[in-house]
């Protein structure tokens, strides 16, 4: 192991899977630590990961990686429907479709690059809704969503001699993915995750990315083919995409169009800038503190804040809540969006640039310790 990997590279990666399995115990007292909200932590982290490799390592800003997203649980529900209830499957399978409708997309949106690359990729994603929502209702069943039904061929489970009793519910290896089980099973995908890109970020396809990112123009001026690696870079993101989608299904087993909205892939990208663009961790951390918000501040009403104010004065109290109930419940999003601006203004890198910052402080402090002793006079 060491010989593929650095000694800090090893330190980050077993202190990042470390903090991910002790999730449930660390983030009970913030009042996160049932499966439910755990699982997204876990499906949103390997959504912007994937994201990161595309707009972090190759500088491409992607506003559709909703579409793989969606084509992800939508690939992933059907492998439920006509094969088995199994998860491992339903994810291949959703990987694949996934990588190969990134293909498509990414060769005809990087013949441009910038703001047109962007503009073409929503295109395309609001392309997908539309097809989604509204055209390919056989395939998708339109606003309603796809579902399971116990009516499914399933016909490798029926080959297998497996049946369902009551509601179809993904497992693995006969399993249910419930509760705890299926934030653990989710939390092993963003482990893996995060090692493949450790990875391909120090790998020398990573360096090509970078330098991509750095001075396209300059690599082409050479003489040098970037589009196979830009390319490459958006396959490898639409993949990570659909296994983030199809998670969402085996935890959920729903797929819908919304799944594919634009306002979907402006979330991953406020999760990878509020982290911090182009480091590894800063998109796990910006995708979970946006999903904390989205459940835990839009649970709180003005009957929770009136207790949380009561040691105020009536008066004071009724303000306090009036005020605070703005940013709370439906209003949530002016909660994130205040965070927002705050670290967009004072930490242009993300989060990550405050930690480092924080980090250089202590260090300067430590290199400045006292080691001078007063000199005896002569």
């Amino acid at each position: 192991m060491t010989n593929l990997m650095s000694r800090n590279d090893l330190l980050l990666f077993a202190g990042f899977t470390l903090v991910v399995l002790t999730m449930p115990i660390w983030l009970a007292p913030f009042g996160a630590g049932y499966p439910d909200l755990l699982q997204r932590f876990m499906i949103f982290g390997i959504f912007a990961v994937g994201f990161n490799i595309l707009f972090g390592l190759t500088g491409y800003l992607s506003f559709g990686h909703a579409a793989f997203f969606g084509v992800g649980s939508y690939a992933a529900v059907w492998s439920f429907k006509l094969l088995t209830l199994d998860a491992i499957p339903a994810i291949l399978f959703a990987v694949i479709i996934s990588g190969l409708f990134a293909l498509v997309i990414g060769y005809l949106c990087l013949r441009r690059s910038g703001i047109y690359f962007s503009i073409l990729t929503l295109a395309f994603a609001q392309m997908s809704y539309n097809l989604a929502y509204s055209v390919l209702t056989p395939i998708t069943n339109g606003e309603t969503g796809l579902q399971l039904t116990l009516n499914d061929p399933r016909s490798l489970d029926a080959v297998l001699g497996q049946s369902v009793a009551g509601q179809p519910v993904p497992n693995l290896l006969g399993q249910p993915l419930s509760g705890y089980a299926g934030f653990y099973f989710c939390a092993g995908f963003l482990i893996l995750a995060f090692f493949l890109a450790q990875r391909i970020a120090g790998s020398p396809f990573g360096m090509m990315l970078k330098a991509i990112k750095s001075n396209q123009t300059r690599m082409q001026f050479t003489g040098f083919n970037t589009r196979p690696y830009a390319l490459s870079a958006f396959v490898i993101s639409g993949m990570y995409a659909g296994l983030a989608g199809a998670l969402l299904a085996v935890t959920d087993p729903l797929a819908g169009a919304e799944r594919m909205q634009w306002t979907a892939s402006g979330e991953v990208v406020l999760m990878t800038i509020l982290g911090g663009v182009g480091t590894l961790i800063g998109p796990v951390i910006g995708a979970w503190l946006i999903k904390y918000f989205e459940n835990i501040l839009s649970a709180l009403n003005d009957q929770i804040l009136a207790r949380f104010w009561s040691f105020l004065p009536d008066g004071a109290a009724d303000t306090m809540v009036a005020i605070t109930g703005k940013f709370v419940g439906d209003g949530w999003f002016l909660t994130l969006g205040l965070v927002f601006v705050i670290v967009v203004i004072f930490l242009p890198g993300g989060i990550m640039e405050g930690v480092r910052r924080i980090a250089g402080m202590f260090r300067r402090r430590s290199g400045s310790s006292p080691a001078t002793r007063t000199q005896p006079a002569e």
